[in-house]
């Protein structure tokens, strides 16, 4: 083994896949890119990074929801792009070609464009760390769009996209909870 620079080890670890948050605030409709998510066991409980830098963080703060977003592979470089630039600045639903359609339990709007759309309400916001903490309210994906292929950062402007998909079913089936 060759040693990895320290200072780099997050790349190893980045998770994914890269996503779209939308919120709703006084300012109107936002999207933001992420890619510092995280699934908290096997419930619709998620997490994600962000803070005050980002044009969002307000909405977030106030309203507590918003809806993630999963774009597939095809709207990568949007995607980056949207995370390039501010709300503050530009609205990115029109900048970036993207259709808000109203949620069913949140204000912050799905992306029609999106693969999945997973309306959110924050529970916990650990401001220390950054980290909000959400609980998925409602689900919706694509059903037309049949092998989804998704990307994920790998921290240093690298992103890795999705390939083939390996089932091991059969030796975690007693792992997996009832119904996944």
């Amino acid at each position: 083994m060759k040693e990895f620079p320290l200072e780099k080890a997050f790349t190893l670890l980045e998770p994914g896949p890269v996503v779209m948050v939308t919120t709703a605030g006084k300012k109107g409709l936002n999207v933001m890119t992420l890619s510092w998510t995280m699934v908290l066991d096997f419930t619709p409980r998620f997490a994600f990074m962000t803070g005050s830098w980002n044009f969002s963080y307000e909405a977030l703060m106030k309203n507590l929801e918003c809806v993630i977003a999963i774009p597939t592979v095809e709207l990568a470089r949007k995607t980056v792009q949207i995370g390039s630039c501010s709300g503050a600045e530009v609205d990115k639903f029109k900048k970036f070609k993207l259709t808000p359609v109203e949620a069913t339990l949140v204000k912050a709007p799905l992306i029609e464009e999106c693969y999945a759309n997973i309306e959110c309400r924050i529970v916990d916001h650990i401001k220390e760390h950054g980290i909000f903490v959400l609980d998925a309210v409602k689900a919706w994906i694509d059903e037309k769009c049949k092998t989804p292929r998704f990307f994920h950062a790998v921290g240093d402007g690298k992103f890795i996209v999705d390939g083939e998909k390996i089932n091991h079913r059969k030796i975690m089936i007693d792992k997996l909870p009832a119904g996944v």
